[in-house]
């Protein structure tokens, strides 16, 4: 799953959330280095990692793609389920989507001190093009994958993703809509988990 997932998978703690968001990069122990539930969150995120590339939904949708995508079809899978959360968000959370993630915003602003130096450096610009809201249409996708292409030098090919997902969006959304239910039960056992 891709930043909306992992940020929503958290629930309500403000700490989880960040470290779940920020756990790209942190390697080993690493996590360490940080406060508890930031350390929690972090452990949220590799266990949400570890549970979908196992699991066969993910790898069905991801072996669509394969072919085309090699190494990066697991990424374009991440956003394309993002995608899907971002547009049913009303399924999932009665807080509207715009105002979930200006207060996720609002969030790392003022926890600055607790972000890990990629974190610090990322967020500006995920603020800056509002990737998360941006997510909820096809447009704004779109636009996601040609910037993930153009940080990869183009090598990834991820600019022409959005043609796969147009021609299979029922089966893909489909996938993921069965895929993210078994996901949440997961995560509520693993946070419950954590709580202890």
């Amino acid at each position: 799953m891709n930043f909306l997932a992992h940020i929503y998978l958290s629930g309500n703690n403000d700490l989880l959330k960040i470290g779940n968001f920020m756990a790209y990069g942190i390697r080993g122990n690493d996590y360490l280095d940080y406060p508890e539930w930031i350390q929690k969150g972090i452990i949220l995120h590799r266990e949400i990692d570890t549970f979908k590339d196992s699991h066969p939904i993910f790898r069905q949708s991801k072996q669509r793609i394969q072919q085309k995508y090699n190494h990066y079809s697991g990424v374009i899978i991440d956003l394309y389920y993002d995608h899907f959360l971002a547009k049913n968000w009303s399924n999932y959370s009665a807080t509207p989507l715009a105002e979930y993630v200006n207060h996720f915003y609002e969030l790392l602003k003022q926890n600055k001190s607790l972000l890990s130096p990629r974190t610090l450096k990322i967020y500006p610009v995920m603020i800056e093009h509002n990737w998360l809201l941006d997510y909820a249409s096809f447009e704004g996708i779109s636009k996601i994958l040609m910037q993930m292409d153009y940080r990869t030098k183009m090598k990834s090919n991820m600019s022409e993703a959005p043609k796969e997902l147009w021609a299979d969006y029922d089966l893909f959304e489909n996938e993921y809509t069965s895929f993210f239910e078994e996901l949440i039960l997961y995560c509520d056992k693993k946070k419950a988990e954590l709580n202890n």
